[in-house]
C-alpha cells in the first residue's frame, strides 16, 4: 500500500544506480544519512540538490529515530540523470491513518517536517512493508525534474 501527494511519480526512477546505508538506531543516525545523502549526489551531479536532500533526510531519519524502537534504519536512493528517490524505512510497527495527520498546529512545537518535505520534494509517500515486513514502514521523497516550482 501506497499512500502519495496528489502528483504521484514511481517510487524509484526507471532507470538508474540504487545505493544502500544501513544505520544503527542511534542520536548520530540522522548525521550519518545526511553526510550520505549529501555524498552520493555530489559524486552524481546532483549538486544542486544537496541542500533539499540534507533537509528531507534528515527529517525521516530523525522521526525514524525518535519515534520508534527499530533497531535499524535503512537509507535507499535511486538517482538517475534527472532525479533522485530517498526511502527512509524502519521496523517501528505498522503504518495507522496516514502521515499528513501528523502536521503540528500553529502553537505546537514539533510537527512540521512532513510539511517542509512537501514543500521541497516533487513528490513525497509512504509504504507499508506488506505480508512478508508487516512492521516495516517507509517514507520516501523524490527531487528533481518533476516540474514543480517553488
Amino acid at each position: 500500500m501506497t499512500a502519495a501527494t496528489p502528483t504521484p511519480v514511481l517510487r524509484h526512477p526507471i532507470s538508474g544506480e540504487v545505493y544502500r546505508l544501513i544505520l544503527p538506531n542511534t542520536a548520530g543516525a540522522p548525521r550519518l544519512a545526511r553526510d550520505f545523502a549529501a555524498s552520493l549526489l555530489v559524486l552524481n551531479r546532483h549538486a544542486g540538490l544537496v541542500d533539499d536532500a540534507r533537509i528531507c533526510v534528515t527529517e525521516l531519519v530523525t522521526n525514524a529515530d525518535r519515534h520508534t524502537r527499530t533497531p535499524l534504519i535503512r537509507v535507499e536512493a535511486a538517482v538517475n540523470r534527472r532525479q533522485v528517490t530517498f526511502t527512509v524505512t524502519d521496523e517501528g510497527g505498522p503504518l495507522t491513518g496516514t502521515l499528513g495527520a501528523l502536521r503540528a498546529g500553529p502553537e505546537q512545537e514539533h510537527g512540521r517536517g512532513l510539511a517542509l518535505i512537501e514543500s521541497l520534494a516533487s513528490a513525497w509517500g509512504t509504504e507499508a512493508g506488506g505480508p512478508q515486513h508487516p512492521g516495516r514502514k517507509g517514507v520516501w521523497f523524490t527531487l528533481g525534474d518533476q516540474g514543480r516550482s517553488r
